[in-house]
């Protein structure tokens, strides 16, 4: 079971938690350029883009590969 987990690098990090980490290093605005969902660009809150992620995989799928490309792939970015 642990050789699943090794190949996941989201093992453990929460929805909430890539938000907010990706919120902190690009900001809402630079954010809302690189991954163009409404929950980014207008009037947005860390909740309101867990409601909408949580329900669409597609762009759920889009904010995962961000941040593992951001601080997985090229941690020294």
């Amino acid at each position: 079971m642990s050789e699943q987990h090794e190949n996941n690098p989201l093992h453990g990090v929460k929805l909430k938690q890539i938000v907010q980490r990706l919120v902190e290093y690009y900001g809402w605005n630079k954010l809302g350029e690189r991954i163009d969902i409404r929950c980014f660009n207008y009037d947005p809150s860390v909740n309101s883009c867990l409601k909408f992620l949580r329900k669409t995989p597609w762009a759920r799928k889009k904010v995962e590969d961000l941040y593992v490309d951001t601080f997985v792939t090229h941690p020294e970015s």
